[in-house]
């Protein structure tokens, strides 16, 4: 009984310390918290259950930068803290529940090319965290490290697309938005049947064949394309964001030591002795 009050003891303190030393940070997170549970309650009520996962697994994914900075023993900046919680709420609850993607044409955009930025941060500071390792012999120069970390955002840019293409091609969820072309060129209108593309330059509409055999306009003034386009504007936003942190990463270590803005954005391993100053600090209150 003693040790589970210690325990319970013991969080408290560190709970205390931690808003103490970051205000701001946990303002944010208390704030988006409580819209996320007063969002998970109308839900509820509304017996929307698609909705009500969304909200719990929002919550959850809160909870993983402060529970990677205790397992793996880093420190991720307020700034980059700040905006991951706010990237979640924004894809999550105002993305899908608000339908943000459908209201606001580019904000599947916007979160797009924050992604890019953001990945490339998570990408840079792993190599980064090992390239200040002193026990290692080789030391990897800032153009390899802008490098890696561009390959990696788009790396996990292209394995989210491949995660919304295998959604709408099991479960139909349309996750790769669709768009309304006017124009397109295939080989498959080819008259000859041979390799030659052949254009459309003026398409109006789109005509379906129901159930029943009956052919139907949809009315859509253009042709349905199923994803494409989304999917190839998603990975060059990626891109964009990918490279605007390289550049930002290769002068961070290119000039190590100056500068205010690059490590607003990269996590850094807590040494020893500042794990235990803050260990020391947080129990003595």
């Amino acid at each position: 009984m003693k040790k589970h009050e210690h325990e319970r003891g013991q969080r408290r303190r560190a709970l205390k310390a931690q808003i103490k030393a970051k205000p701001g940070l946990t303002a944010v997170y208390l704030i988006l918290r409580a819209l996320v549970i007063v969002a998970l309650v109308a839900q509820v009520f509304n017996r929307n259950f698609e909705n009500v996962f969304l909200c719990v697994l929002t919550l959850f994914l809160f909870t993983l930068p402060s529970f990677i900075e205790r397992t793996i023993r880093i420190e991720i900046p307020d700034t980059l803290e700040v905006i991951i919680l706010l990237f979640i709420f924004a894809a999550e609850i105002l993305g899908e529940i608000q339908a943000y993607y459908v209201q606001f044409p580019y904000w599947d955009t916007m979160l797009h090319t924050l992604n890019g930025f953001l990945c490339a941060a998570i990408g840079f500071s792993l190599l980064d965290i090992i390239n200040r390792n002193e026990k290692l012999k080789f030391s990897l120069s800032p153009v390899y490290l802008s490098v890696v970390a561009f390959c990696f955002s788009m790396t996990i840019g292209v394995l989210w697309e491949f995660f919304e293409f295998s959604m709408d091609q099991l479960f139909l969820l349309d996750m790769q938005k669709d768009t309304i072309v006017h124009t397109i060129g295939s080989v498959m209108l080819d008259p000859t049947g041979g390799n030659t593309p052949t254009a459309i330059k003026h398409i109006t509409d789109v005509i379906v064949v129901t159930a029943d055999g009956a052919q139907q306009s949809l009315g859509l003034g253009g042709y349905l394309d199923i994803g494409i386009v989304d999917t190839m504007q998603d990975l060059f936003v990626n891109f964009i964001g990918a490279v605007l942190f390289s550049f930002i990463g290769f002068f961070y270590v290119k000039n190590r030591g100056k500068g205010k803005f690059a490590p607003r954005f990269i996590p850094t391993v807590v040494e020893d002795g500042e794990n235990s100053t803050a260990e020391e600090g947080s129990s003595g209150e």
